[in-house]
């Protein structure tokens, strides 16, 4: 004899196996789990809000003659910006985004902040305020599905 509450639990069941964070979701994003899914959304979104905010104020804000190396940097963080928006709704697509992050800030830490931390020539420094954000980056590569990236922008012949 069925308890009335079996179909419950055989509900129950199917939706924490439909929303597994793990999931490989072959139908709309090509095998990614769930969780890397989750995470690029949350690092675009970041992305957006504090790119946005920091580098667009500073560019309508600015006040004199730009330095060209410095408003490049500006103006690239804008980009980033804008583009991270369309990474929200399309995470898969804006993939070389994240990796351009994870390169250019593990690049930095490595070739810049490392070399002044080991001289003790770091601390207090705006060097060092760039290190604790650049330390972040641990996001991105988390998230970053790698063997997805690996499949679709390295090895696929398709893509040439």
């Amino acid at each position: 004899m069925q308890s009335a509450n079996s179909p419950m639990l055989s509900d129950d069941s199917q939706r924490s196996s439909r929303f597994n964070l793990f999931k490989r979701d072959y139908k709309r994003y090509e095998g990614v789990p769930l969780i890397n899914i989750y995470l690029l959304k949350l690092l675009f979104t970041l992305m957006f809000l504090f790119l946005s905010y920091d580098s667009w104020t500073h560019i309508i804000h600015h006040t004199g003659p730009w330095d060209p190396a410095n408003s490049a940097a500006w103006f690239m963080w804008g980009s980033c910006a804008f583009i991270s928006f369309i990474g929200i709704r399309r995470p898969l697509r804006m993939l070389p985004i994240v990796l351009f992050e994870i390169i250019y800030k593990t690049a930095w830490l490595i070739v810049v902040a490392y070399p002044l931390y080991q001289r003790n020539q770091l601390t207090g420094t705006p060097a060092e305020v760039m290190a604790d954000n650049f330390m972040l980056v641990i996001l991105p590569i988390v998230a970053m599905p790698w063997g997805y990236f690996f499949r679709t922008y390295i090895v696929d012949k398709r893509a040439a």
